[in-house]
């Protein structure tokens, strides 16, 4: 029917494969990285918290790549204390990699910047657990 305001769930999974994707390798000893790719907002960021829940209840460090973000919501940084204190409860280690001007602002202006164990590059994060 032309004109159906209801959303088609196929189409709008569509879009969200086209607006963010997850690129997830796993390291030794526990480790897994998962580089996220694409805009975080209020459509993309129940998807990145099933992921990261996901990642969370398999390994003992999640290094989230954030270094090609493109934005970062409210929803999206709703998301990473979200994981922080999922992780901590499942004593597990949870390091962020910012690497981009966008993630790294929006942190600074929330405040929440203090909160995250940050790396500078992904080799870093995985060194720092050994």
């Amino acid at each position: 029917m032309s004109g159906d305001p209801r959303i088609d769930p196929g189409a709008a999974a569509d879009q969200i494969g086209e607006v963010i994707r997850f690129d997830i390798v796993d390291h030794a000893a526990g480790a897994r990285v998962m580089h996220v790719v694409g805009e975080v907002d209020t459509l993309t960021a129940p998807v990145l918290r099933t992921r990261v829940d996901e990642q969370l209840a398999e390994v003992s460090l999640l290094v989230l790549d954030l270094s090609s973000v493109t934005f970062l919501g409210s929803a999206g940084l709703a998301v990473l204390v979200a994981a922080k204190a999922e992780a901590e409860r499942q004593q597990n280690c949870f390091r962020l990699v910012l690497g981009s001007r966008i993630v790294t602002r929006a942190l600074e202006a929330t405040g929440l910047v203090g909160l995250f164990d940050i790396a500078d590059g992904v080799p870093q994060a995985l060194a720092a657990a050994r």
